[in-house]
């Protein structure tokens, strides 16, 4: 489904990525792990059209050039960044909304906003209430719900575990355990290494902007580079 060939990014004169390449199968979970700094960030925003990159972005066999957010949004690639992002003076209904902005099916939209708040009842509590006066929790599930408005066939999750509570990773890994298995193809970005490695079918490894190792989760999760560096030995 997507195919990155050589991506660089640079921040003015200082380098983020160094001709890094992946790719993500339809209805794969692909994780990218590494330390804080290492261009995993960068890499979901070159995607999704937030920065300037040189190299190739592939997507369902069509070649897209640095052509904007909205583009990429609207061939079916939906962002949800790092550290939530909410519209903080909108409603949570209203940030849903926004979610679904490019939509034209009204009655469809609505029943999608029906369901997120049947899945998160503490959403459908709050769902006249300001986005920016929720739990740090409730604005994470708020953000990943907004994100899937779009029915997006592949979502980028940069950092979804940040800050949460225990019971709010794992009610967080199940959502996004569970937008998989309906079909949805995930890309994530994510700093509880193990996790991430025991979630996907795949993950990248990016060290200084660079690709130093991939394979599956098995094969990840049994390197001992791998395993010393990033989970703890």
């Amino acid at each position: 489904m997507l195919r990155v060939d050589g991506l660089s990014v640079k921040y003015g004169a200082v380098p983020a990525l160094h001709g890094v390449s992946l790719e993500v199968n339809e209805g794969e979970l692909v994780t990218l792990i590494g330390a804080n700094g290492a261009g995993k960030s960068t890499m979901l925003k070159a995607i999704s059209g937030l920065v300037k990159y040189e190299g190739e972005i592939i997507f369902n066999g069509e070649s897209f050039d640095n052509c904007g957010p909205r583009n990429v949004l609207t061939m079916g690639i939906a962002h949800c960044p790092e550290g939530r992002r909410v519209f903080p003076q909108l409603t949570v209904t209203e940030n849903l909304l926004m979610g679904a902005y490019l939509r034209h099916d009204r009655n469809e939209v609505r029943r999608d906003i029906d369901a997120f708040f049947e899945r998160f009842p503490r959403l459908g509590e709050r769902r006249l209430q300001a986005a920016g006066t929720l739990s740090g929790g409730e604005q994470q599930m708020l953000a990943i719900t907004r994100t899937m408005m779009s029915r997006p066939k592949l979502v980028l999750f940069d950092e979804p575990s940040l800050g949460l509570a225990p019971n709010l990773v794992e009610q967080t890994f199940r959502f996004i355990l569970d937008i998989r298995a309906k079909g949805t193809t995930v890309l994530m970005v994510e700093q509880n290494a193990f996790a991430a490695l025991e979630l996907c079918d795949r993950s990248y490894l990016l060290a200084s902007g660079k690709l130093v190792q991939h394979g599956t989760s098995s094969q990840m999760l049994s390197n001992p580079h791998i395993r010393e560096a990033y989970l703890g030995g």
